[in-house]
């Protein structure tokens, strides 16, 4: 019980709506566009019911598009569905409306399966798109071709590693309970090796304090969409505790989230999980909608842009959770604790106080107290990862790196809740409220890398990581891109392989 509403705490404190640049007044959304909206939906709605768990969430949206992806192929010429043999229909039935309605009775029957809680209103939102039942009987339907689809692919993963169904031996009877026996070096209260991560305790709304563990840490058995194993591209050990690296790092982070400017707390708010919560891959696919709209994209590229873009960003979080495992890397809340004891350093004070001079010992990260930082190890980090993989793979899809994109937002509304709406700025602990205005902030995205990298930075501003984590994590990212890219314009071009 404790545990879910722990979740669902850090679920409220995600939950945003971005104001995003509006599509052109010519523009139609592709049906996959629509049921891309429809898959993310049904995971924003499990994430305020469960909370954030971002390495499921993007394995929820990697099968979703797999099943649009799949159900779409099987009524083109020449591409390779992502799961279980080619059924490739007729020329004569390679129409629109087969193709929707194939999507369709693929993806009711992936997402029933993955959110079983939500069945009576995915039925609603599928009967309203036009599903119906009875045609799943007749044979050839494109109705039957894509619940065939879904059912394979729900199949196929139903034992991936990612423990589903909560029925792996030596883990509890409980969906996607960890199987591989982690237990952490350090307690929440004692660190015996500052060179490995240590449970955060978390403070609710309701001044419980609860200590989350490592959010699944048996994901490097996860069976990947391209990479052969997840520690394929694993990256180089990250410097320990005691050397000048981390010491300069450590000294950048205090100093960077002890000074942030509206802008920069903006930065860290729409990179922390996304518009409305739908995690780092839901992000990363809204950004592939932005291009949808901006290219005016018809179901033939969104089906295989949304399908893309997820695919790497599950093969990204199965590597960076494999890094993660290996080498338990610490957060900064640890370092600063450890290596600043006694001492005081510069540091937010909390919602509405700005900043001021801290014993270590009390030092946190820009991060409402419900969700000091993610319940997982530092190194590598996992928004750096996904996002240099999906921005990797959308430049490559779309053949530039340009985006010339925006995110219109005001600063500090999703960490300084009970403060005012200005960003309330500091000098020695004296709160001052700044222009009201100063508070609206435009975040610019001009490259599908610049936004990674900001994505990255983020984390380093808000406290959560060191930049060590981030590089590392962006240069993983872009390497799982390479991988997921050839494998899925050859599934495009009916050129790959079977695995």
């Amino acid at each position: 019980m404790i545990r879910r509403t722990l979740l669902v705490a850090l679920a409220a404190s995600t939950l945003t709506a971005a104001q995003t640049r509006p599509a052109p007044a010519d523009f139609k959304p592709s049906f996959a566009y629509q049921l891309l909206e429809l898959s993310l939906e049904a995971t924003a709605r499990d994430i305020e019911r469960i909370g954030a768990r971002p390495t499921i969430n993007s394995r929820e949206l990697y099968l979703a598009t797999a099943a649009l992806y799949d159900a779409w192929a099987a009524y083109d010429a020449v591409a390779l569905p992502s799961h279980g043999p080619v059924d490739r229909r007729p020329a004569a039935e390679r129409t629109d409306h087969n193709r929707h309605k194939a999507m369709l009775a693929a993806l009711r029957v992936v997402l029933e399966d993955l959110y079983p809680a939500q069945q009576d209103w995915l039925e609603g939102q599928f009967k309203d798109r036009g599903f119906t039942a009875g045609a799943l009987a007749k044979k050839g339907s494109p109705e039957a071709v894509g619940n065939a689809a879904g059912l394979r692919i729900a199949a196929e993963h139903h034992h991936d590693g990612a423990n589903q169904l909560g029925d792996e031996r030596g883990g509890a009877a409980q969906p996607y309970a960890d199987y591989t026996f982690y237990a952490p070096v350090n307690g929440p209260d004692r660190v015996l090796d500052v060179d490995h991560w240590q449970p955060i305790p978390f403070t609710l709304d309701s001044g419980l304090v609860v200590r989350p563990g490592f959010l699944t840490p048996h994901w490097y058995r996860v069976k990947p969409f391209a990479l052969t194993r997840a520690d394929q591209l694993r990256p180089p050990p990250p410097p320990k505790a005691n050397t000048a690296q981390t010491k300069q790092e450590l000294d950048q982070v205090i100093a960077l989230n002890g000074s942030l400017t509206p802008e920069q707390k903006a930065m860290v708010e729409f990179m922390r999980d996304g518009p409305r919560s739908t995690g780092q891959s839901g992000h990363w696919l809204r950004f592939a909608q932005a291009v949808s709209r901006r290219d005016r994209h018809g179901v033939e590229k969104d089906v295989k842009l949304y399908f893309a873009v997820a695919a790497a960003c599950f093969d990204a979080f199965i590597a960076a959770w494999d890094t993660k495992r290996a080498y338990d890397g610490p957060r900064p809340w640890t370092l600063v604790r450890v290596l600043y004891a006694g001492k005081k350093v510069r540091g937010w004070l909390g919602p509405g106080k700005g900043v001021g001079d801290v014993p270590a010992e009390k030092w946190a990260p820009y991060s409402p107290a419900s969700f000091v930082t993610p319940p997982f190890p530092g190194y590598v980090s996992g928004h750096s990862t996904v996002s240099g993989a999906a921005s990797k793979t959308l430049a490559d899809f779309t053949g530039s790196d340009v985006f010339e994109d925006e995110d219109a937002r005001r600063a500090g509304t999703l960490t300084e809740l009970g403060a005012s709406h200005a960003v309330m700025q500091s000098v020695d602990g004296q709160k001052a409220a700044a222009d009201e205005k100063a508070c609206d902030v435009v975040l610019r995205l001009p490259t599908f890398s610049a936004t990674a990298e900001m994505a990255g930075f983020s984390r380093v501003l808000g406290g959560y990581h060191l930049q060590v984590d981030n590089v590392e994590g962006l240069a993983l990212g872009r390497k799982v891109s390479d991988v997921t890219w050839a494998r899925a314009s050859a599934l495009f071009s009916g050129k790959a392989k079977r695995p």
